[in-house]
C-alpha cells in the first residue's frame, strides 16, 4: 500500500490528471482568454507534436489514439457545420461512442511499433469504422432537418449507449493501469476524460476545443513521461536506474551513507537455470530493496549490483536496516518455472534426439524425479556501506569506500554486511546458500 501511495498515485496523476484539471481551472475562473482561432491553432500543433513525438519514440498506441481524436474532432464538426438531419444523428451517436471502443483495443493492444503489418491492420480497421459513419451521414443528406434537433453534443451523452461505453471504458483503462502502471495506459483514461468533457460542453466551439487541445497534450506528454522512465528507472526490476542514482548524488547533503550490494553467486544462477531464472532473482531481490527501512532509496546501477542512498544517516544507524534486508532476501525464495529456452536443442540437434527417443525419454524421467527440477532457489547478497562526513564529502569516493567494504564481506564468505568505518568487524551470517 506504501509502495501504491508514493509511486501509483503519482503515476496515475502526472501529466494527464493535472492537464486536465489546470484546463478546468482557466475554463472555470475565466482566466482562459485565448481567442478560438489561437485555441484551433494550438489544437493543430499540438496535434503535429504528438504525431511526430509518437513516431520518432515508436508508439503506434498513441499515435493512433491521436489519429482516433482528430477523426472524431473533424467528424462533430462536420456533423454540426449545418441542419442535423436523421440518419447524420445515429453517424454522430456512432462517433462518440466508437472514440472510447478504440481507446480500450489500443491500451489492450501490444506495443509493436511501426511495423507495416501492425499499421494497415490498424488503418484498415479505421478506415472501415470511417466508412461506416460517413455512409451514414451521406443518407442524412436525403432526409428533412430533425424537428428537434439538438444545438449540441451534450444531450447524446444521456444515452444509455454512450454512458455505458464511456464508464466500461474508464473502468477498463484504470484496471489497465493498476496492473501496468505505465504513462500511456494513465494518458489513456486522462485523454478519454477530457474527450467526454469535450463533448458534454458541446462538441464545438470554444470551450470545446479547449478540451481537445488538452486530450492532445495528454499524449504527447504520456511520450515524453514514458521516455524519461526509461531513462530513470529500471525496465525489469522497476527500481531508479544508475542515471537516476547519480543525480541523486549530486544534491545529496551531508551527512549520508551509501550501501553498495551484490547478489551472491549470481552468474552461477544465469549459467545453471538461464537468464529467464537470472531476471527472477532480480525481481526478487529488488522488491525487497524497494521495501528497504531506514528512509533508504535503492537504484540499480547495473547487472546484478544495486545501490541505497540514505540521506542524513550514519553507519550507526543503518547497518541494522541493512542487516534486516540482508536476512529478508535470505529467507525469500521462489521456483524455477522451466528450464531456459536457449538450453533447448535446435537444428540438427533437435533432429538427432528424434532417432534416440528412448535415451531421451529416460532423461526426461530422471530429470522429473531430481529434486533440483521442482526445488525451491534461495539467493543471499553482500552488502559494503559507507558514510560521508565533513571531512569526506565526494560522492564518488564515498561509493569506492562503500565498494571496497563490499570486497571485504565477499572475502568474509558473502552474505553478511561490512562498514568501511569498522575495518575488522562486520555483520556476520550464515554462508550463501542455493537451496
Amino acid at each position: 500500500m506504501d509502495s501504491w501511495n508514493k509511486t501509483a498515485w503519482k503515476s496515475l496523476f502526472v501529466p494527464g490528471g493535472i492537464l486536465l484539471f489546470l484546463t478546468l481551472i482557466l475554463l472555470k475562473t475565466g482566466w482562459l482568454t485565448v481567442t478560438p482561432a489561437m485555441l484551433t491553432f494550438l489544437y493543430y500543433a499540438g496535434l503535429l507534436a504528438g504525431f511526430l513525438l509518437a513516431w520518432r519514440f515508436h508508439s503506434s498506441r498513441v499515435f493512433f489514439a491521436l489519429l482516433v481524436l482528430f477523426l472524431a474532432q473533424q467528424a462533430i464538426g462536420l456533423f454540426f457545420s449545418g441542419p442535423l438531419r436523421g440518419p447524420a444523428h445515429a453517424a454522430l451517436e456512432a462517433t462518440i461512442f466508437l472514440v472510447p471502443l478504440n481507446f480500450v483495443l489500443l491500451s489492450l493492444a501490444r506495443e509493436r511499433g511501426f511495423t507495416p503489418a501492425s499499421v494497415s491492420s490498424t488503418l484498415i480497421f479505421l478506415f472501415v469504422q470511417s466508412t461506416i459513419v460517413a455512409a451514414l451521414a451521406r443518407a442524412g443528406q436525403d432526409y428533412p432537418p430533425m424537428a428537434h434537433a439538438p444545438s449540441h453534443v451534450a444531450p447524446l451523452l444521456s444515452s444509455p449507449y454512450a454512458r455505458m461505453g464511456f464508464g466500461i471504458a474508464a473502468v477498463l483503462l484504470l484496471i489497465r493501469f493498476v496492473l501496468l502502471r505505465k504513462p500511456a495506459e494513465s494518458a489513456f483514461f486522462w485523454s478519454l476524460t477530457s474527450f467526454v468533457l469535450a463533448v458534454h460542453s458541446g462538441g464545438v466551439g470554444r470551450t470545446a476545443t479547449a478540451y481537445f487541445v488538452t486530450c492532445t497534450m495528454i499524449l504527447a506528454f504520456s511520450i515524453i513521461e514514458t521516455s524519461y522512465l526509461l531513462a530513470y528507472h529500471d525496465e525489469l526490476t522497476t527500481l531508479p536506474s544508475r542515471r537516476a542514482f547519480q543525480d541523486t548524488l549530486l544534491s545529496i547533503a551531508v551527512p549520508y551513507s551509501i550501501a553498495v550490494l551484490d547478489i551472491d553467486h549470481f552468474k552461477r544462477f544465469n549459467d545453471t537455470y538461464g537468464h529467464n531464472t537470472g531476471d527472477e532473482v532480480l525481481r526478487l531481490v529488488a522488491s525487497s530493496l524497494a521495501r528497504v527501512t531506514g528512509g533508504g532509496r535503492a537504484y540499480r546501477c547495473g547487472g546484478e549490483e544495486f545501490a541505497i542512498v540514505f540521506s542524513g544517516k550514519t553507519t550507526s544507524e543503518v547497518v541494522e536496516h541493512l542487516e534486516r534486508l540482508r536476512a529478508t532476501i535470505e529467507s525469500s525464495s521462489f521456483h524455477v518455472r522451466g528450464a531456459d529456452r536457449r538450453r533447448l536443442p535446435r537444428g540438427s540437434e533437435r533432429r538427432n534426439e528424434r532417432k534416440s527417443s528412448r535415451a531421451r525419454a529416460g532423461r526426461a524421467i530422471r530429470q522429473l524425479v531430481q529434486p533440483e527440477s521442482c526445488a525451491a532457489l534461495s539467493v543471499t547478497v553482500s552488502i559494503g556501506v559507507a558514510t560521508a562526513t565533513q571531512g569526506k564529502t565526494d560522492p564518488d569516493q564515498i561509493v569506492q569506500v562503500a565498494d571496497k567494504a563490499l570486497y571485504r564481506a565477499k572475502a568474509a564468505g558473502r552474505n553478511c554486511v561490512v562498514a568501511a568505518s569498522s575495518f575488522g568487524r562486520h555483520v556476520r551470517a550464515k554462508a550463501a546458500v542455493i537451496a
